[in-house]
């Protein structure tokens, strides 16, 4: 058998120089990661994200000859640049640009880096996208969607329930523990972003599904002692992706028109809170929101709705234009 000709070898790098990615991907990125997971204590998939990102940008630096300690803002410009021009959209490119200033804060402590090329990089202008939420009536629909009948049905009822009630992540809420909940008090203690807890309240209706899930379906699925609350058909722990296929699923069936993710029914609970009197601090703290700033983006929810309701019913809203008389 003939054997195929040797590769040729790889180009040796220039005396004196590491190459750049071999510094930046092997050692500088890994002990940012390790900081991340260990120290900050970011979940797994928040770990993944900034990984992806910086990796992607470990990458340029080395096809630029570059390395992260010696890169300019000039640089970093040229770098969101290159992502523009792949296609990537302003708020994905200021994702990236968020990962890579989250990197030069760490690396100025702890990697010896003396300058951050990112310290006074503006995020490219994404403009204001509000959060979209649910009427009250279309969460109706939402709800009475699975069939009850069923042990996944009546999971399925419970889980929409409680993510509407209480205004979860998806992470959160297929991470709940059944020690976790309180049927009697109304409370469940939520391990969120970072490792905090935090106590979050959520009403009768979802009690009483959940009463009904605990009691006629969930010791059916339990088939391998779980400590987790809601349960996949094979006794497992229900994964971010079945959810989402789920709550995407009974929107169909619930004839909405809009692509529903867990993601709606949680800004669908802070909308209506704030809309029905509730006080913005505590809006933060059940939503597990380290900035009030973050929460804030509600209100100007509130407002839009009520701009659209006025614009809708008010008899002047549209008046004809013409000349005012005095």
């Amino acid at each position: 058998m003939r054997r195929p000709p040797p590769a040729a070898p790889r180009a040796a790098a220039s005396p004196g120089r590491a190459r750049p990615s071999s510094r930046f991907l092997d050692r500088e990125l890994p002990t940012y990661l390790d900081h991340l997971a260990v120290e900050r204590g970011l979940a797994a998939a928040s770990v993944t994200a900034y990984r992806t990102d910086l990796e992607a940008f470990g990458a340029w630096l080395e096809r630029s000859g570059l390395e992260a300690a010696r890169a300019t803002r000039a640089d970093l410009g040229r770098y969101l640049s290159s992502l523009r021009a792949r296609g990537l959209t302003a708020r994905s490119a200021s994702r990236a640009l968020s990962a890579v200033r989250g990197f030069y804060g760490f690396a100025g402590g702890h990697l010896g880096f003396s300058a951050d090329p990112t310290s006074d990089m503006l995020n490219p202008k994404t403009g204001l996208s509000l959060p979209k939420s649910l009427t009250e009536n279309e969460v109706e629909s939402l709800l009475d969607s699975p069939d009850t009948k069923t042990p996944l049905g009546l999971r399925d009822r419970a889980m929409l329930e409680l993510l509407y009630a209480s205004g979860l992540r998806v992470s959160e809420i297929v991470g709940l523990a059944s020690d976790a909940v309180d049927l009697e008090a109304g409370i469940l203690k939520v391990r969120g972003k970072g490792g905090r807890e935090r106590l979050v309240p959520f009403g009768a209706s979802a009690s009483r599904w959940l009463t009904r899930y605990l009691e006629a379906a969930r010791p059916a699925l339990d088939r391998k002692r779980s400590p987790h609350l809601f349960l996949s058909a094979r006794g497992a722990a229900m994964t971010r992706q079945r959810f989402w296929q789920l709550v995407e699923g009974y929107g169909r069936a619930a004839g909405l028109r809009r692509k529903l993710t867990p993601h709606s029914l949680r800004h669908s609970f802070a909308t209506h809170l704030l809309e029905h009197g509730a006080d913005l601090r505590a809006l933060q703290m059940m939503l597990g929101h380290a900035d009030i700033a973050t929460t804030q983006i509600y209100t100007l929810v509130s407002r839009s709705r009520l701009q659209k309701v006025y614009d809708r019913f008010h008899p002047r809203a549209r008046a004809p234009r013409g000349k005012i008389r005095g």
